[in-house]
């Protein structure tokens, strides 16, 4: 026999912060109302839910890892848009940001 280890859907209960960038607020407001509503969905009160706006998606690790860092959270949701564009600023900021979410993801005691 097998023992099978599966998540539950259930966000009752817990506090969740996310952090969000203002840059491409078109698309990241979207992004913001569809987490929010995930997650009340699941149980979770508007009470619990914190959101805490950064400048841009670069910003977003630091951010998130001083959200860690403050014992106040259940889990952490990142989002940030970056839209590739004729320059190579696309890869530099995509990339570092999401290596930064990446390694903090590794390093927390809590989800990311």
């Amino acid at each position: 026999m097998t023992n099978n280890i599966e998540g539950d859907l259930n966000a009752k209960g817990f506090k969740f912060g996310i952090v969000v960038s203002r840059f491409n607020d078109f698309i990241t407001s979207r992004l913001v109302e569809g987490a929010v509503d995930a997650l009340v969905r699941h149980g979770a009160k508007d009470k619990d839910i914190d959101i805490v706006k950064v400048p841009g998606a670069f910003e977003i690790p630091m951010t998130a890892r001083k959200m860690c860092a403050a014992k106040k959270y259940d889990a952490i949701l990142c989002l940030g848009a970056v839209i590739r564009g004729a320059t190579p600023h696309f890869n530099f900021v995509a990339g570092e940001a999401a290596k930064g979410v990446g390694t903090l993801a590794m390093e927390s005691s809590i989800p990311v």
